[in-house]
């Protein structure tokens, strides 16, 4: 699904990383991993579009998703990609559900069919009924929860997730693996931003940015 090739990122006179080659395919889940500072983060908004690598290419289903225009961009955050961002990316003084069916309109209209609940995807987060709550009442583990719904709603082919269970005590990270491999094995293509081992161990396989390489 995801092709990377020969992607480098400088910031200045500083190579972040070089010719970083690697595959991601449908129903995989893929952990990037390295020490604080190695550019985790930084691939995966490449990959989603939200910062530019210097040289490479990022290929979704044959085409280098780099050399997109604005439209072709917006087409492809919309229709192909779910992002679970650390600071949740939610809209503080809306409503549960007002955040989840922002995820969910497009997604209907696309495709002619209901897919996953608002109800459904809260009930599997533990947040059943919850739905007319503004999101700033909310701890910022029940606002990841919300995060991890949306993305059940819009169901994407590609997730990406940086550092999804930094800030979550056991029982939370726990739930945001599981449905995260769920999501994988139907189909999904993940990608992880991780430095926690119970994600990692999770995943099928292990890349580590700063060597370039798939590790065990």
């Amino acid at each position: 699904m995801i092709d990377i090739v020969k992607l480098s990122k400088t910031f200045g006179t500083r190579t972040l990383w070089a010719d970083v080659t690697a595959t991601v395919s449908r129903g995989e889940m893929l952990a990037l991993v390295g020490p604080s500072g190695s550019g985790k983060s930084t691939l995966l908004n490449c990959i989603g579009l939200l910062e530019k690598p210097n040289a490479g290419e990022i290929r979704y289903e044959g085409k280098d998703i780099i050399r997109f225009g604005r439209r072709e961009v917006r087409k492809f955050r919309r229709d192909v990609l779910g992002y679970l961002f650390q600071n949740y990316a939610l809209i503080e003084n809306a409503t549960v559900a007002a955040n989840l069916d922002v995820a969910a309109k497009p997604q209907r209209i696309n495709r002619g069919e209901a897919g996953v609940t608002i109800a459904g995807a809260l009930d599997r987060v533990g947040l059943a009924g919850r739905e007319k709550e503004k999101i700033h009442h909310l701890s910022g583990g029940e606002q990841q929860r919300v995060a991890l719904a949306r993305l059940m709603v819009k169901q994407p082919a590609l997730v990406l997730a940086d550092e999804p269970t930094g800030a979550l005590d056991h029982a939370n990270a726990k739930t945001v693996i599981d449905i995260l491999r769920e999501m994988s094995d139907a189909g999904c293509a993940v990608v992880i931003a991780t430095h926690d081992d119970r994600v990692r161990d999770r995943c099928d396989a292990a890349f580590a940015v700063n060597e370039n390489s798939l590790v065990a």
